[in-house]
């Protein structure tokens, strides 16, 4: 009697499956607890490899070989990075001294300014809710400055603190090149380990990620370098002092969905209050990124994105949050992979469900 005819031997296979299943994940999460420290490199080196394919594979088609292309793929990709952080450091470097030399007078005018602010809006307040808000206020002061602080030691230890630069400079061209060379080597190596009964169908799923990983990952890059360039030359036409650093963050914090334009706005508002208060300077800021925000929502994520990509920005900030609640800095690089894995595999199990004799059959009489 084969396996399908015997029900007994069907669920004792089925049951084994889903052991072993479970046990793989359980493997992998022991693995990211105990070596997230020193996964980073690693981690870096896989998504360069998986970004950088294309091109090698493009080289290889061409005739060339793999090992070399490989190696003119990387030295290339070195070589623009180290250019671009040449150029913008002398720059980053003068408007970092600058920041730190006017920081007390930036703090102390903002100061005031709030002050005034506030003054302005008690004055408009009957009395009794003004004692409650001032009440309110002393107690919950020290409460809010001691949560801010725990909050930032907290992102600092468990990301960048953990991260020996280094370290990371120097491992992660070495491993992106064997991932790079051995990449083909180890797509075959993968496929070859899947279970045969379900390996068009494991296949079928992992292509449905790629396309959703693949079109995220570069249309996202593109987004951010493109909202990187918008926002850094405006700031720096309008006369922002640490104009390019600010844009530039913002750029690259937009990978989180709208969060890199809102932190960066308030960051470019208080700088420009505390440089030159008035309104003018209020007013030229938030047209810089009016302007960036809309050219990436109506014409760089619409050409460089569109609809290919499944992944909505709920889920991403979600994805980004709960990954750096749980692994720090490598959970962030980590969280929009496992995401696009999870939402490929949840909307093929409710295609099997909206087909299946349990939505489909009616109740018996």
């Amino acid at each position: 009697m084969s396996e399908n005819t015997d029900p007994r031997r069907y669920l004792r296979v089925q049951w084994q499956r889903l052991a072993l299943l479970l046990a793989v994940l359980a493997l992998l999460w022991l693995c990211f607890r105990l070596f997230s420290s020193i996964l980073m490199p690693f981690v870096v080196a896989s998504g360069l490899a998986y970004f950088l394919d294309p091109v090698v594979g493009r080289l290889e088609r061409a005739g060339i070989r793999r090992s070399f292309g490989t190696l003119l793929v990387v030295l290339a990709f070195g070589t623009v990075v180290i250019l671009f952080a040449l150029l913008l450091y002398p720059v980053i470097v003068a408007q970092a001294a600058a920041f730190i030399t006017n920081l007390p007078s930036y703090i102390q005018t903002i100061q005031t300014d709030f002050a005034r602010l506030m003054r302005n809006v008690q004055d408009r307040l009957p009395y009794s809710l003004r004692l409650k808000l001032q009440d309110l206020a002393s107690n919950q002061a020290s409460s809010l400055v001691s949560y801010a602080g725990k909050a930032a030691s907290n992102i600092i230890g468990s990301g960048f603190a953990v991260v020996n630069v280094l370290t990371l400079l120097i491992v992660t061209p070495i491993v992106t090149f064997y991932f790079l060379r051995d990449w083909p080597g180890i797509i075959r190596h993968v496929d070859g380990w899947l279970p045969r009964p379900y390996e068009g169908l494991i296949r079928a799923q992992a292509v449905e990620v790629n396309r959703i990983l693949s079109a995220w990952i570069r249309g996202q890059a593109i987004c951010c370098l493109a909202l990187a360039a918008i926002y850094a030359i405006g700031l720096t036409i309008i006369g922002l002092d640490l104009g390019l650093i600010v844009g530039l963050a913002a750029g690259v914090l937009s990978f989180i969905p709208y969060v890199g334009t809102v932190l960066g706005s308030i960051t470019a508002l208080l700088l420009s209050l505390s440089q030159h208060p008035g309104w003018n300077g209020v007013i030229s800021v938030l047209a810089v990124f009016a302007i960036g925000q809309g050219l990436n929502d109506y014409v760089i994520q619409p050409r460089f994105l569109g609809d290919r990509v499944g992944l909505s920005a709920v889920w991403v900030i979600f994805a980004l949050f709960a990954g750096g609640a749980a692994f720090g800095f490598l959970g962030i690089m980590l969280a929009v992979p496992v995401t696009a894995t999870l939402g490929v595999l949840a909307r093929f199990w409710l295609r099997r469900y909206l087909q299946s004799p349990l939505y489909l059959d009616a109740p018996p009489e």
